[in-house]
């Protein structure tokens, strides 16, 4: 049985991965801090779902629960411990969802983006080198493309305009990631996200946001007065694209040519693949399939392009799909209503 290391195992994506990867027969260790960027009890409540009670999770601790999954509630940038755990648990495989998510958020609070995304991502690149970890998989993000307007964004492009600091931070990992598998050949593939959404998501997100605020009968702000596309991507499409992905370790590119570099690829055994649906759709669709399954209209605020937003994002899949031979397959309309069905169940509303 591999052993897998899932940081921001209690969020969105972490959640459900690891529902995913226990499914398929792995051993999975989840990481999290638990902090308060959003509601900690849906963070309790996702771990409660995997087996493990709030009561018995405590700082630095090994909460273990059913079939096969343990739990450290732990700060990436806790130097010390993570190097400690990574040296007992000798992970296969590690995928490190945890950051600070958020581009709006970046504008306010900045300091702890370097915190987590940059501090806790060199711990955890250091953890795998010191543990022979056969495959590190992380999370970037599309807000990498920043400037970039030709469309879809392909990986293959130069990604040096990022417009938040978010942004910033996860070009970091991406950099910071092909150093360590240069030097010391851990073999690295980063994934840049493309607007997850579904079940358990997480409160700052706009599908969450708009079914809250249309059930309460109060206004959605709607950005960039709704000419916005998004490459919305189901969640259990994602998942099913990381774990397929696990086992396909990389192997150095022996057609990388320094005089044209390709930026996804390297003579090291690292890669950059977009994760995303391959299928851009309008903001007022979107709110439309979320009226559509609430039974409800929304009240809509029209407000002005925010700092750090882009008006459109497209992914480009091509590398990532010829690998895992899978592409998304969850239309709007469907996970919309499996979003609204959750959020109906879990508020009671």
């Amino acid at each position: 049985m591999k052993k897998v290391l899932v940081t921001g195992a209690a969020g969105f994506i972490g959640f459900h991965l690891a529902k995913k990867l226990l499914a398929s027969g792995y051993e999975v260790v989840g990481f999290d801090s638990n902090n308060d960027y959003y509601d900690p009890e849906l963070k309790y409540n996702r771990l409660q779902n995997l087996g493990i009670p709030k009561n018995s999770i405590s700082y630095n601790h090994k909460s273990v629960g059913p079939a096969s999954f343990s739990f450290y509630q732990i700060k990436l940038e806790d130097k010390d411990n993570i190097a400690t755990i990574f040296k007992a648990e000798q992970f296969d495989y590690v995928v490190n969802l945890a950051a600070q998510a958020g581009v709006r958020y970046s504008l306010v609070n900045p300091h702890v983006y370097l915190e987590s995304n940059i501090i806790g991502f060199l711990n955890i690149l250091e953890g795998c080198r010191n543990n022979n970890t056969k495959h590190l998989v992380y999370a970037s993000s599309s807000s990498v493309y920043g400037l970039n307007t030709t469309m879809p964004f392909s990986v293959n492009n130069n990604v040096d305009h990022p417009i938040s600091l978010y942004a910033a931070s996860k070009k970091a990992n991406e950099l910071m990631a092909h150093s360590y598998s240069y030097l010391f050949g851990i073999p690295t593939s980063g994934l840049r996200f493309f607007t997850v959404y579904g079940p358990w998501g997480r409160p700052d997100m706009a599908l969450f946001m708009f079914t809250k605020n249309i059930l309460e009968g109060k206004p959605i702000d709607v950005f960039n007065n709704g000419n916005m596309l998004r490459d919305f991507t189901y969640v259990d499409d994602i998942v099913e694209s990381i774990a397929r992905l696990l086992p396909k370790i990389p192997q150095p590119d022996k057609t990388f040519s320094g005089k044209e570099p390709n930026p996804s690829t390297s003579p090291a055994p690292y890669r950059i693949y977009n994760i995303g649906n391959n299928s851009p759709v309008r903001l007022m669709d979107f709110i439309h399939e979320i009226e559509n399954a609430l039974g409800k209209k929304a009240i809509i605020n029209y407000m002005p392009l925010q700092p750090g937003d882009v008006p459109e994002t497209y992914a480009d899949v091509t590398s990532l799909f010829d690998i895992i031979d899978f592409k998304p397959q969850t239309h709007i309309k469907n996970g919309i209503k499996s979003f609204v069905a959750w959020y109906l169940d879990y508020y009671k509303a």
